[in-house]
């Protein structure tokens, strides 16, 4: 019998920084990563582009410590930021930025990328919130894979932050995806019996000089090259941390229920990828708002019905991992709106005072720099 899992958290959260006074997209300067740097050490890094940071909690076991040192890191960057006459942005994109005027940072790695993809990686100005799950055993880390497979398009419409692209509204609540589709070995995660079997897929486009290693694997959930984690990457940035929080643990919590199930000799049924694609596009183009499919039913769900759905499902969970609060406050997320609901409507709100579409933009950046700082 495997041994229960640690179900440990880690998160992972990419910011762009902007001006404060033009709110345009800002470029880090060295000074300003060093300043950072002295402070959170290897917890905060450069990303592909200079106008962002990532950051990264240590390994909590619950809730509480990553709440705590999330806020540690929100806190520090925006302070630090401040200094330079910039502002922090925890969303997936700039409401106005054009992808041709960013630059990539001079780094080895993303010098690479940048050689790589070629035109695809120029047009990556976009940042997302990765949730690490501490699972030991390899081949349960494999055999949730698949399984878990199934809820992330329910953690997408929770998360969704990028409905505007180049100063347009996309129509869709997840700009972000189809910029990032475009990027190779990326979207649902192929189907493994085994760590064995999935080792031997990775080996065969490593050894045969494709990618240099498995962090170039970057599927929607995959199991870390870095840690012994399942790592879940489909998420847009949540500007509130709050509600960054809701979603990593009912990540976690989703994680330790699929187990449970494995102990009682059950399971999830994992559907074709086609089926969790269909829910997966519905998330992107609406967000919570038109509901996902139930398999089982054979119908669309409100979203708000599959929420307490989770809930319920995972409440046991919840309770044995100290995170139940959390899980219970993702329903605020449904009642004020995710960050793409919420943008639209500043949007509009200016747009209907007689604001230009440019101001009524930049009314847009101003929330998302108040709401990065709201929860802390």
């Amino acid at each position: 019998m495997v041994a229960e899992p640690s179900f440990t958290m880690g998160i992972e959260e990419e910011y762009l920084l902007v001006h404060t006074d033009t709110l345009d997209l800002a470029e880090a300067p060295q000074e300003l990563m060093d300043d950072c740097a002295a402070e959170l050490g290897d917890q905060v890094s450069p990303e592909f582009l200079r106008c962002q940071v990532e950051v990264g909690t240590g390994v909590c076991s619950n809730i509480t410590e990553a709440r705590e040192d999330l806020r540690r890191l929100r806190g520090t960057v925006a302070r630090i930021a401040g200094r330079y006459g910039m502002a922090p942005l925890a969303v997936s994109c700039h409401p106005t930025a054009d992808w041709k005027d960013q630059h990539h940072t001079d780094k080895e790695r993303y010098k690479t990328l940048d050689r790589d993809l070629a035109g695809v990686a120029r047009r990556l100005l976009i940042s997302g919130m990765h949730v690490h799950v501490g699972i030991e055993d390899r081949d349960l880390r494999i055999d949730l894979l698949s399984q878990a497979a199934y809820f992330l398009p329910h953690l997408l419409a929770l998360s969704c932050s990028s409905p505007f692209w180049q100063g347009e509204d996309t129509g869709l609540a997840c700009y972000r995806l189809t910029i990032f589709d475009n990027v190779p070995r990326t979207g649902h995660p192929p189907v493994f019996h085994s760590w064995t079997e999935y080792q031997r897929s990775v080996q065969a486009i490593i050894d045969a000089g494709a990618i240099e290693d498995a962090t170039k694997i970057w599927w929607d959930l995959r199991p870390s090259a870095r840690f012994p984690t399942l790592e879940s990457r489909i998420c847009d940035n949540s500007p509130r941390m709050e509600h960054a929080l809701s979603i990593a643990a009912l990540t976690q919590c989703v994680m330790r229920m699929l187990w449970r199930l494995r102990v009682r000799n059950q399971r999830w049924r994992i559907y074709d990828e086609f089926l969790v694609g269909e829910n997966r596009w519905r998330a992107q183009r609406y967000g919570m708002s038109e509901g996902l499919i139930d398999f089982g039913r054979g119908e669309v769900v409100p979203f708000a019905d599959l929420l307490e759905e989770m809930i319920e499902l995972v409440q046991q969970d919840a309770e044995t991992l100290g995170c139940l609060p959390e899980i219970e406050a993702a329903r605020d997320i449904v009642t004020l709106g995710n960050s793409a609901d919420r943008q639209r409507a500043v949007r509009a709100a200016e747009l209907e005072s007689s604001a230009d579409n440019g101001k009524a933009m930049r009314a847009v950046v101003q929330m998302l720099i108040d709401e990065f700082t709201a929860d802390l």
